[in-house]
């Protein structure tokens, strides 16, 4: 089986090709960076990042793509500038009728190191021991793709998903019950 990896981005797309096979990764086919960063016209970028997702596509008949999901940030621009990256890079997979399985960042980070809150050097430290690749590039958007489309072979192969668990004890301070009781008065 053959593994498509994105990791979704309107600067740099991170992107890697990996074959899986008898329950092993056999192979990484490839692994880069699209570099947006001297496009300044976002409709351009998207349009770029379906045009380059389907020739990777076309070019190395992937049945699947694991891409990371956008994680929460504080600016809502590049929050919605993610997700229409994102977005176009799974619409790509479905022109072509792939699977799309979608990773949340600390998912990814807990299947590679073991550790949901690991650093991007750690997530590459720790695929250099899990699968033999060559890339020596300072950007590690390359290796966080690699990191989504391992994570799809590891959990593919283990019966145990690997998942973040939420601790459910806590009373949530941001629910809209918590509002309420704080802010009876607010009641209709």
């Amino acid at each position: 089986m053959i593994v498509l990896g994105i990791d979704p981005g309107t600067t740099r797309m991170g992107y890697a090709i990996v074959e899986y096979q008898d329950s092993k990764l056999k192979k990484v086919h490839t692994l880069g960076c699209l570099d947006l960063s001297k496009i300044s016209d976002h409709p351009e970028k998207l349009k770029e990042i379906y045009k380059f997702v389907i020739s990777l596509i076309d070019q190395y008949y992937p049945q699947v793509m694991a891409i990371e999901s956008p994680f929460y940030g504080k600016n809502v621009q590049s929050m919605l500038k993610l997700g229409r990256a994102q977005g176009v890079a799974i619409a790509a997979a479905f022109e072509k009728k792939l699977e799309v399985i979608e990773y949340p960042p600390k998912t990814i980070k807990l299947s590679i190191t073991g550790n949901g809150n690991a650093s991007k050097e750690q997530v590459f430290g720790m695929l250099k021991h899990l699968v033999a690749f060559d890339y020596t590039e300072k950007f590690l958007d390359a290796t966080d793709a690699l990191a989504a489309a391992v994570c799809y072979c590891l959990q593919k192969n283990s019966s145990v998903k690997t998942t973040i668990k939420k601790s459910s004890s806590k009373k949530k301070k941001n629910s809209w019950k918590h509002f309420v009781e704080k802010n009876p008065e607010r009641k209709l």
